[in-house]
């Protein structure tokens, strides 16, 4: 019974950075800035509490938080099906039995390790700019311009959306996962009954893998609500040009680090965790309509 006691202690000594890293670093943290949502707090001097004054300014004093919710939506809309979509097709496209495949996988999923660093968005940042590779092209096949596209008011977004379809690694690596787990014995007997590749593709891989593209789903949307490093560094942190690329964590980051308005943006960063919650909800609810489990 000692030993025993013993190796619970044991247990709990392991356990104990992720439970204290947990309780300071996350827990702590969170519901302090549920206390400082309610107060009007500038870093520099004590919080003043002002009960639900925050909260309703957002939505009543400040259009420039209406912009960023559009912006960050169209962001969100746009690029998380456009990144699944490649991310599965390249991914069926590996799932094949071929000399030197484990290379391209890696290959492919590269883009997903290095593509939210601050390297990586002042690469393409120049890459859209107005003396960068994209007009280069462009005056290679006559087509001379010095068109900034992330100076553009139409196309500065899209250089974000693309940035994010562009590290759709961890996606298509899952999506590979889900498609090494269905039986080939599905296909066979699709062959035989005549099936062609988009059959197979609509009527065995979609149903089957379904409940890997909900997870891919829901990551994903989380994942561009959150984005953040892209649109600071290649809009140089204004959220430029006519607040088209301000994404709703880049106008909390203003509002907290360059106004001080630290209860505002805790009452921001709170309606961001609601809503992000709310559609997650509604994709879990809408989900028993097009999700398929094998029991």
């Amino acid at each position: 019974m000692k030993l025993r006691e013993n190796d619970h202690i044991v247990g709990y000594v392991f356990v104990s950075p992720f439970i204290l890293g947990f309780l300071i670093f996350t827990l702590f943290p969170m519901f302090s800035s549920l206390y400082f949502s309610f107060t009007e707090y500038d870093l520099l001097s004590a919080p003043r509490w002002v009960g639900f004054s925050n909260y309703q300014k957002m939505f009543t004093d400040d259009d420039k938080i209406i912009d960023s919710i559009r912006v960050t939506l169209t962001y969100v809309l746009t690029s998380v099906p456009m990144r699944l979509i490649i991310a599965l097709l390249v991914a069926m496209l590996l799932n094949r039995a071929v000399k030197g495949i484990g290379l391209y996988r890696a290959t492919y999923y590269l883009p997903s390790l290095i593509g939210g660093s601050v390297a990586v968005s002042i690469m393409w940042r120049q890459i859209f700019g107005d003396k960068g590779l994209i007009n280069a092209f462009l005056g290679s096949i006559g087509i001379h311009t010095t068109t900034s596209w992330i100076g553009l008011p139409a196309t500065a977004l899209g250089t974000l959306v693309l940035l994010s379809v562009w590290q759709f690694g961890s996606s298509m690596l899952i999506f590979l996962a889900g498609l090494k787990n269905i039986p080939g014995t599905y296909y066979e007997a699709a062959s035989v009954d005549g099936a062609g590749p988009v059959r197979k593709f609509f009527h065995i891989t979609l149903p089957l893998l379904s409940p890997i593209i909900l997870f891919n789903l829901i990551l994903q949307t989380i994942s561009g609500f959150l984005t953040f490093t892209p649109a600071y560094i290649i809009s140089n942190g204004e959220g430029g040009p006519l607040n088209n690329t301000l994404l709703y964590s880049l106008y909390l980051f203003h509002r907290a680090f360059v106004f001080f308005e630290m209860g505002y943006a805790s009452a921001m960063a709170w309606f961001m965790l609601i809503l992000i919650g709310l559609i997650t909800l509604v994709i879990f609810k809408t989900s028993k309509y097009w999700v398929h489990y094998e029991s």
